[in-house]
């Protein structure tokens, strides 16, 4: 089995291989390579993002990129899309040196993108949005036609109407996929694109990758699910640092494998006892029912749960489910008409704010890291303050104490292993996994008594993920509350003591996760749950 600095069958580290040597044996007489790198290094003020990057795709090819948070991924394919230019190096498209300049000369090309922080212009609607990226002008009507059509074909359900505020992180990742199907790419970037999608979605979009491939449209593949990389890519580049450290056929490998070749060591397991009982009331919705402010969201229906200290509850379901508005029913961020239904430690707080709501000792994780989790423009240390203030004296006598506030942060940035600049990083600076880790730290660091995550390993490594996770379940050992909301089952299965499922603005029976499988859940996500409507069960909720 290979590990990093080692290789046996088909992986073959890139250390050992001269730079040059490996130039030589690139084929660029071959007409089947359509996109080449070579050389490629760019230079951020204080940082090498890429140093001498070779890569080559070939058409009809799936090619994964490989690599932790912070190792150049998402730089690379930013420069192949145009959105930032090489420092050195050179980029080749079907046997001809290029320049390209600007996402539009990069889309004249045939080359499409998914990024993974979304660039999508939330007051506009989905319709609006596919538009901007499309050479014509087409009809917007006809277009959202063609928007339902591909929607339905590629089962990524998505209304043409909608705006793209409304919607939640999953339903904008459908957006960006679409919007690159509809351009007919001869080059499909695509970073972290299954990272919110359900198991089915994810089992469908790999069955449209496949026959874009076998139609001739190259794929590359940035993704830190490897099981999903063994499933769909065909070949692997790994990059660490920067830099290339191997390449694999990910078919011939196993995920451990291809994460030691990722991480140069062993990956972190968590470490996950039984719930030592259960502990005060932390958050309890009591009949929670709430209409979407959203025309096109989903009302919350009767909502009954408990979440107590020591223990992590999860909800699990597909996006678009109620999962925004359920997040802003506790988070605060949308007040509800009575103040019964959500009880945070004790106190019936549907009708407090936000800010009320954090002095009740509630942490808030949302969904998006971007513009919701962190202001993109302003610095760690800013950032901390936002949510901080008062629970870390970052603020004294309404002036911000900003030594205090680059303490914290330096603090978060050390215990966390966030890689950025120092505390006056700017958020947007730091890559995703970096930014999440930041976000998560941020919380936990103001020792909450309630803590709420929507996603909190989305688009993360799996050592950052493994890492994150770890740190939820020793909060829960000190006795806080943790209610975490995702679709990524697997994870909830990993750190959760209990789980429920939410459908159609409904809560499944809660149930121990000793009781329950993935298989169970997954079934339940599509709202066929004992007693659910339309299940044909008799009602067996089961008591919070």
């Amino acid at each position: 089995m290979p590990t990093a600095g080692a290789a046996t069958g088909p992986c073959t580290p890139a250390a050992s291989t001269p730079p040059a040597a490996r130039r030589a044996t690139l084929t660029e007489a071959s007409a089947a390579v359509r996109l080449r790198l070579q050389g490629i290094r760019k230079v951020y003020p204080g940082v090498v993002a890429n140093d001498d990057i070779d890569l080559s795709v070939s058409a009809g090819e799936i090619h994964a990129v490989l690599g932790e948070n912070g190792a150049g991924k998402s730089t690379l394919m930013k420069m192949i899309y145009g959105v930032s230019r090489p420092s050195a190096g050179e980029i080749h498209w079907e046997g001809r040196r290029v320049d390209i300049a600007s996402p539009a000369q990069a889309r004249a090309l045939g080359i499409g993108m998914v990024f993974q922080h979304f660039s999508l212009f939330e007051t506009l609607t989905v319709t609006e949005n596919v538009a901007l990226a499309l050479p014509d002008k087409p009809a917007l009507d006809e277009l959202a036609s063609r928007i339902e059509a591909v929607s339905a074909r590629y089962g990524l359900p998505v209304d043409p109407r909608r705006h793209v505020h409304a919607l939640s992180v999953g339903e904008r990742q459908r957006v960006e996929i679409i919007r690159c199907l509809l351009q007919d790419p001869k080059l499909l970037i695509m970073d972290e694109p299954t990272s919110v999608l359900t198991p089915p979605a994810v089992r469908k979009l790999f069955d449209t990758l496949r026959q874009l491939a076998a139609e001739g449209c190259s794929i590359l593949y940035i993704s830190h699910k490897l099981d999903e990389i063994q499933a769909l890519c065909h070949t692997a580049t790994v990059l660490r640092g920067g830099r290339v450290s191997g390449h694999c056929r990910p078919a011939e490998e196993t995920p451990q494998s291809m994460a030691r070749l990722m991480i140069g060591g062993e990956l972190p397991v968590c470490e996950h006892s039984p719930a030592d009982g259960r502990g005060e009331l932390r958050l309890r919705l009591a009949g929670l029912s709430h209409a979407s402010a959203d025309p096109f969201g989903t009302d919350l229906r009767d909502i009954h749960l408990d979440v107590h200290a020591g223990e992590i509850v999860g909800i699990a379901g597909v996006s678009g489910n109620g999962q925004q508005e359920l997040l802003q029913a506790i988070s605060g961020e949308e007040t509800i008409a009575e103040k019964f239904p959500v009880q945070i430690c004790g106190v019936e707080a549907g009708r407090l704010n936000a800010a009320r709501r954090r002095r009740l000792g509630l942490c808030f994780v949302p969904e998006e890291r971007l513009g919701r989790g962190a202001v993109p423009s302003m610095s760690l240390a800013d950032n901390a303050v936002l949510t901080a203030a008062r629970n870390a004296a970052l603020v004294r006598g309404g002036f911000l104490a900003y030594t205090r506030a680059r303490r914290f942060a330096s603090e978060c940035i050390e215990r966390f292993n966030v890689r950025c600049g120092g505390p006056q990083a700017v958020a947007r600076s730091l890559s995703g996994g970096n930014l999440q880790k930041f976000i998560i730290g941020r919380e936990i660091l103001q020792t909450p008594r309630l803590l709420v995550c929507a996603q909190p390993t989305w688009g993360v490594d799996v050592g950052a993920a493994a890492f994150i996770r770890q740190a939820i379940i020793d909060l829960r050992n000190r006795g806080c509350a943790v209610l975490v909301i995702s679709e990524e089952l697997d994870e909830l299965f990993e750190i959760c003591d209990r789980i429920a499922v939410l459908a159609k603005g409904r809560l499944s029976p809660v149930r121990p996760i000793g009781e329950t499988s993935i298989e169970d859940i997954g079934v339940w996500m599509s709202g066929m749950w004992p007693g659910a409507e339309g299940s044909g069960g008799e009602d067996d909720r089961a008591a919070a």
